[in-house]
């Protein structure tokens, strides 16, 4: 399937999807993003309840007549927003079948937001671990998706700098990339 995808400044995406193998004429469709993908970023990136409160305000939910920018806060939302997620701040501790502790928490999908595992819940887990123990987290899937946007989103945002990174590859995903013979 290719997939042509434009995103004009409305956050609304056009598609035309069209199989090369098909004689049917080519699907149009689109999708707009939602305010929910919103939410979980601001939830994941957020460090604190005050934190969330402040990013919250600031979204931009509309333009005014002249085109500008109105923002949660400017229609008296922003309040009403953080109400209703002041629990989902909390990590939900769970255990591997070995009994390690894991912290999960917001989207770890990168269509949802930016695909990595909360700020809040690296905070918590590092400050457990202490200063000679490790955290692992999750950075999403793949590197055009999910290792770009924990280098260049959640690290920035959160300065928080990995030591080390993991990449998992599969040997055809290399034979198939890495430019060698098939």
């Amino acid at each position: 399937m290719t997939c042509y995808s434009h995103f004009p400044p409305t956050h609304t995406s056009h598609l035309l999807l069209t199989l090369p193998t098909c004689r049917l004429a080519a699907a149009q469709t689109g999708f707009d993003i939602a305010v929910s993908s919103e939410i979980m970023a601001v939830l994941a990136l957020a460090t604190g309840l005050q934190d969330m409160r402040d990013r919250l305000g600031r979204m931009v939910v509309g333009s005014s007549r002249a085109g500008e920018p109105v923002t949660a806060d400017d229609v008296g939302a922003g309040g009403a927003l953080m109400a209703l997620m002041k629990d989902a701040i909390e990590p939900t501790l769970m255990q591997t079948l070995e009994r390690t502790p894991v912290l999960v928490h917001a989207g770890p999908f990168a269509n949802i937001a930016h695909g990595n595992s909360s700020v809040v819940a690296d905070q918590i887990a590092l400050k457990l671990v202490g200063p000679d123990g490790f955290c692992v987290t999750e950075a999403g899937f793949g590197a055009d998706i999910g290792m770009e946007k924990f280098m260049n989103i959640k690290c920035r945002a959160s300065g928080l700098t990995p030591d080390c990174a993991v990449v998992v590859a599969t040997v055809r995903a290399l034979k198939m990339h890495g430019g060698g013979p098939q």
